[in-house]
């Protein structure tokens, strides 16, 4: 697998050529090198017939009303016009309104250092995004970018580019049909747990169950790669919010309000599960049966939850408080029921030792 980095692009746009033609088999073209070669005017076309990669030749004419791929590969193709039009349509002036104003929310509940996190909402067959390199408390709609569904970028402002982790988003939005916006941030007590590498328990906040539900902490993988993208996308279509493992967080949602209250909530649960540690408890968690209910309730408000279909009794299966307490490795539940390998419930555990003291004051009675 050759790599095709910022330094190979910058030397290939100095050729003059128009078109850069690859195999994903046998090339790995980076998200910086992509931006190069789109923002000097080369067109990136995926070929799986290139051994390597090869480039039209330098004379090729560049034709802005050429048509540009879609973002599905059953939609028609559409020319640059009318994805300007898209662009620049009302219903893409409100979304790129709220993408900015979710930004400064973040920001503002420092979410996001420096120009962390990122952004992206659908529109139609395609996806505005936030730019790199900005604050997300500073962001304007005309700095926003528009890609399709590979991540190339097809409209923009110079000299705005789109995010570096578009990728991540993608995969969500592939797996996913009904996400509408996907948010990506750096909130400091879920970010904390990311980089633990510890699920947040569960059974113990009803809003964290219905709204949120399990938050699975994902493998690490370099930000924007596309191997984040493919564990994103199988992560997604049953979890809502995702653990970044030492990167961050990223929530999906049916609006980027609604996805921004995904990352509100994790992260709220996550600081109020930290609060919990530090007290004396009494260790109180809700009922299997009521878990069940809230989870009925879930699933008729059309949200996704991995525990959907599981028995009230296959809920719940260990003690939360021990997962904040102790800091063991989380007790999920497996699907059909039972304990995960290796691990047992609280009640397993004090009924082993009841039958070992057992045991051992038994010989102790006959030793005498």
């Amino acid at each position: 697998m050759n790599l095709f980095s910022q330094k190979e692009a910058t030397a290939f746009v100095k050729t003059g050529a128009k078109e850069f033609r690859f195999s994903r088999d046998t090339t790995r073209l980076t998200p910086g090198a992509k931006d190069i070669l789109i923002a000097a005017g080369v067109k990136v076309v995926y070929d799986a017939n290139a051994g390597g990669h090869a480039a039209a030749p330098a004379s090729t004419p560049a034709k802005s009303s050429e048509p540009t791929k879609s973002a599905t590969s059953s939609a028609p193709a559409v020319s640059k016009g009318d994805i300007m039009a898209l662009f620049n349509s009302p219903l893409a002036k409100k979304l790129k309104d709220d993408i900015c104003e979710i930004g400064s929310r973040c920001w503002k509940r420092d979410y996001n250092d420096g120009n962390g996190g990122n952004i992206s909402a659908r529109l139609g067959n395609y996806f505005l995004c936030t730019p790199t390199g900005v604050s997300k408390g500073f962001m304007k709609p005309d700095m926003i970018c528009l890609v399709d569904i590979e991540g190339t970028q097809l409209a923009g402002n110079a000299p705005w580019k789109r995010t570096s982790e578009i990728l991540s988003h993608l995969g969500i939005y592939k797996t996913v049909p009904t996400a509408a916006s996907v948010v990506h941030a750096h909130p400091i007590h879920a970010t904390a747990f990311a980089m633990a590498g510890l699920e947040p328990p569960r059974c113990l906040i009803p809003e964290v169950e219905v709204f949120v539900g399990t938050i699975p902490v994902a493998e690490y993988k370099t930000p924007g790669s596309p191997q984040m993208s493919v564990i994103l996308g199988e992560l997604a279509p049953h979890h809502q919010s995702i653990l970044m493992g030492n990167h961050g967080v990223i929530c999906w949602g049916t609006s980027v309000e609604d996805a921004y209250f995904k990352m509100e909530i994790t992260d709220s649960y996550c600081r109020t599960l930290w609060v919990a540690a530090q007290l004396p408890s009494k260790r109180t968690t809700i009922p299997k049966d009521e878990v069940k209910i809230l989870l009925d309730l879930k699933k008729k408000m059309g949200l996704p939850d991995e525990r959907h279909g599981q028995k009230a009794s296959e809920l719940c299966d260990c003690d939360p408080w021990d997962q904040i307490a102790d800091r063991p490795v989380a007790c999920a539940t497996p699907a059909g029921g039972g304990t995960s390998p290796g691990k047992m419930t609280n009640a397993e555990i004090e009924g082993l030792v009841q039958k070992l003291t057992d045991e051992v004051m038994g010989q102790l009675s006959k030793a005498k």
